[in-house]
């Protein structure tokens, strides 16, 4: 049976690991936390949102960002200090304007049948998450931001996904409880939410039952092939490293696939960019009745939330470059608070746990799946604001490359961009 590692124990790398496992290959899952989804996929905004596939890489995105960069409460803030990792990332960035509209398309395509993947595996395995299929609302306070959306609907539409303007009327229909005065909105009923936390490790588990070997606690140091085999080396308590060999390796490791695939000859241009969350807790009546039940996404602030169970109500955000810095900070928390007490007043926000995580984000906001340079190396990696919502089908693209590729054995390195194949 063909031996694969692993490398990384959020969503991407337990996705994989159990469409590889369903595949029937022999797999292990390498995993520096005691647990699995301790990083990025810890506290997410928690949107399945198809409707948020737009990529980022449109004039007006930069412009906003030159607006905001010497605000620390801006949703997007960049960190003036220069680095070659950073200046090579933005003009990658700058390099894939023009793919703007594919790419949103190719997105939105994938995302529509992500669901079919997840909502399958959570029934089959059992997995409670918190799933809510109430739709997500995308609400606009000016005419340029609604027109804007238009044109986007325009672009998720040809990706298989219809969504509806709404009047601020309609808006009130569809949550209640969201207070104050807007332009109007986008509705798409077809995306939902859950805790990503909780299914990732029920995913882990079920993967463990289908044979999946998880080694929790193990800080991979390096990784390298020969192209038929590939070495894993982890950090031991004695300080001596422990050595794993398989036949073929998948890197999922989120902001480290950068690191690891340069090991291994690749360039995958991650980019660590930092999202905030606030969980607030509902603990009493008026609070939980208080809450939306829709999820929403607020474009001037560039807010997302959902309602998970009856007494959490998530609330997450923003975008800051700076480097690897995990630091939850003040300022970039207290905009989150205020806007719920703003728009949902009747929330009381005296318990309130914040969040920070580090989204590994590619700059053309596509994620990297495929065939790296040698025959046996795999990536899954890259998925940036949307790892929750593209997961389960980029695990099912890179089982099959995994499948194909042992199969057939071919040298030849081939990458999957989005929904194919190219030459890398």
């Amino acid at each position: 049976m063909t031996s694969i590692a692993i490398i990384g124990g959020g969503i991407t790398g337990v996705t994989s690991a159990y469409a590889l496992a369903k595949r029937g290959f022999s797999v292990t899952l390498f995993e520096r936390h005691r647990y699995a989804a301790m990083e990025t996929s810890f506290a997410n905004g928690g949107q399945l949102s198809a409707s948020n596939a737009e990529v980022w890489n449109y004039t007006g995105t930069i412009l906003k960002g030159l607006k905001w960069m010497l605000k620390s409460d801006a949703p997007l803030l960049v960190n003036p200090k220069p680095s070659w990792h950073k200046l090579s990332w933005f003009a990658e960035f700058i390099a894939a304007i023009p793919h703007y509209e594919r790419n949103t398309v190719q997105t939105a395509r994938m995302a529509v049948a992500a669901r079919a993947h997840l909502f399958a595996w959570a029934q089959e395995e059992g997995i409670d998450f918190d799933l809510k299929r109430e739709g997500i609302l995308h609400i606009y306070r000016d005419k340029q931001g609604f027109e804007h959306a238009g044109e986007v609907s325009k672009l998720l539409a040809q990706g298989g996904l219809p969504r509806r303007a709404v009047t601020p009327q309609e808006m009130k229909a569809i949550e209640p409880t969201l207070a104050g005065n807007y332009y109007g909105g986008y509705f798409t009923e077809s995306d939902s939410t859950g805790d990503i936390h909780k299914f990732t490790n029920g995913l882990a588990a079920a993967a463990q039952r289908l044979g999946v070997r998880i080694l929790y606690g193990q800080d991979v140091t390096s990784v390298s092939s020969n192209g038929t085999q590939a070495v894993v080396k982890v950090a031991s308590q004695d300080g001596q490293p422990c050595v794993h060999t398989f036949d073929s390796l998948v890197i999922c490791a989120g902001t480290a696939s950068r690191e690891l695939a340069a090991q291994l000859g690749d360039r995958v241009n991650v980019y660590p960019v930092k999202g905030y969350s606030i969980t607030v807790n509902l603990n009493d009546a008026a609070s939980q009745a208080g809450a939306p039940v829709v999820s929403l996404l607020d474009d001037e602030t560039k807010l997302v939330t959902s309602r998970l169970g009856v007494d959490r109500f998530r609330v997450a955000g923003t975008a800051e470059f700076n480097g690897f810095n995990r630091d939850i900070r003040a300022d970039r928390i207290r905009p989150l608070v205020a806007w719920v007490e703003q728009c949902f007043p009747k929330i009381d926000t005296r318990s309130v746990v914040p969040w920070a995580g580090l989204r590994p984000m590619m700059p053309n906001m596509m994620p990297r799946v495929g065939r790296g340079k040698a025959a046996n190396v795999f990536y899954n990696t890259g998925h940036g604001h949307l790892g929750w919502t593209l997961s389960a089908v980029t695990a099912d693209m890179v089982g099959d490359v995994v499948a194909d590729a042992m199969r057939a054995q071919t040298p030849s390195p081939i990458s999957v961009s989005g929904a194919k194949a190219v030459a890398a």
